[in-house]
């Protein structure tokens, strides 16, 4: 019992406990937001399924390079833009890593939103597949 009472050993078990909810946390965040898609998968939905890329990022970040017929809108126009988003279509969210878009992609689902998806890895991993960016406005 000693061994949890000492400041030395309460350290070490607190760095412990932050690891672990660390590498929980992309878990926690897929929960919430629903299922992340490859870049197949993506490609896959996008023809066979008419899903829609939305990219969230800052439309100066958009405009350097995007999804072909993605649509771009930003976090921060989310609540007031989202609800005009088709909801019989698959929505599939898009930020640079595919981490950020999970919040939105949970609020989303809120909004009644029930096909919500997000691109795994973002942008860079559609980049870094070879997939073609549009700079087209």
């Amino acid at each position: 019992m000693n061994f949890f009472l000492e400041t030395n050993n309460l350290l070490l078990i607190g760095i412990a406990v932050s690891s672990g909810l660390l590498l929980l946390w992309p878990l926690i965040q897929q929960s919430r937001g629903g299922k992340s898609l490859s870049t197949a998968q993506v490609i896959q939905m996008m023809n066979h399924q008419n899903g829609l890329v939305v990219d969230i990022r800052p439309l100066a970040t958009y405009q350097n390079g995007h999804v072909a017929d993605s649509r771009n809108l930003p976090i921060a126009d989310l609540l007031t833009k989202g609800p005009g988003l088709p909801k019989g279509r698959p929505i599939i969210l898009a930020c640079d890593r595919g981490q950020t878009a999970f919040g939105p992609a949970a609020k989303l689902r809120k909004m009644g939103f029930e096909q919500v998806f997000v691109l795994q890895g973002g942008i860079n991993a559609w980049a870094q597949a070879g997939l073609p960016l549009s700079t087209k406005r």
